[in-house]
């Protein structure tokens, strides 16, 4: 393979990269806030898919638009989910919050499969076709504009939560929730809008995905294992780190499946999580516990 066949895989894995980047911090929240691991990410990037396939049909075209509808609703979600469930099991063991997220996955995978059928849907526009053109490398149009909106998602993420009072009082419950009760933090308004943050970021990452993937009532198992992966290699709890690991994980597929094959690129992610699970826990640049 030349040089170009490499630097175009390169750009391929930075494409899909920022939005496995985007996927894995509203993961990070959850964890870093609360220390729950949500097992139904996934479903939730599922469900922001469907909302954005449903919503297309009514307003045809470019779909990113779309964003200004799909966020608000998918934190809505987000924050009733957490008041409704979550919050009645706060404090009261991994296993329960591990139970419960699985339980709500499938819950909305199964929804899904009832309302929508096991058949796999699209959105119908110009831009799962377009692409740039710039010498000698190609750039599909569509994983630019996604790649674009998460990595600008991730940033204002980041100045919300270091440049922000609430965005501090977040970090502060994330650290050490005991403590922010002292100093007057209302933890449980935290947790809530931490969870509807988190949910909200899942289903932004569905929007960016729907008009390159199908959508399917299981398409969001595939994307949520690799989330954990990135999770683990930038460090629970990481946003920057959370970042970087995406785009990592999105580079080393793409070179994986340009050089050895397709059917090993989802496989190489396998092989870093066990790694990383041996060598570095807590990843490249993670800690126990905060944002």
């Amino acid at each position: 393979m030349d040089g170009t066949s490499f630097m175009q895989s390169i750009i391929n894995g930075l494409m899909i990269g920022g939005v496995y980047a985007l996927f894995a911090v509203g993961l990070t929240i959850i964890f870093g806030v609360m220390d729950i691991v949500n097992f139904a990410h996934g479903e939730f990037l599922m469900l922001g898919m469907y909302l954005t396939w449903a919503l297309s049909r009514f307003f045809p075209g470019v779909p990113y638009w779309l964003i200004i509808i799909v966020a608000p609703i998918m934190y809505v979600i987000g924050y009733f989910v957490y008041k409704l469930s979550v919050a009645k099991i706060i404090g009261k063991g991994h296993g329960l919050y591990i139970l419960l997220t699985l339980g709500i996955g499938v819950i909305l995978q199964n929804g899904a499969l009832l309302l929508f059928s096991s058949d796999y849907r699209s959105i119908n526009s110009v831009i799962k076709s377009a692409a740039i053109n710039y010498g000698h490398f190609t750039i599909p149009t569509g994983r630019l504009i996604a790649f674009i909106m998460a990595i600008v998602c991730v940033i204002i993420l980041n100045f919300f939560l270091n440049r922000t009072n609430l965005g501090r009082a977040m970090r502060a419950t994330g650290e050490k929730s005991e403590v922010a009760k002292l100093l007057g933090i209302n933890t449980e308004k935290t947790f809530a809008i931490a969870f509807g943050l988190g949910i909200m970021l899942a289903g932004i990452s569905g929007l960016l995905l729907s008009p390159i993937f199908y959508t399917y009532p299981r398409v969001g198992v595939l994307f949520q294992t690799t989330a954990f992966v990135v999770v683990v290699l930038g460090g629970m709890g990481n946003v920057v780190g959370a970042l970087i690991g995406g785009l990592i994980i999105g580079v080393m597929e793409a070179l994986t499946g340009a050089y050895i094959s397709l059917d090993l690129s989802i496989l190489s992610t396998f092989v870093i999580f066990l790694l990383l699970l041996f060598f570095r826990p807590y990843g490249l640049f993670g800690k126990a516990r905060g944002i």
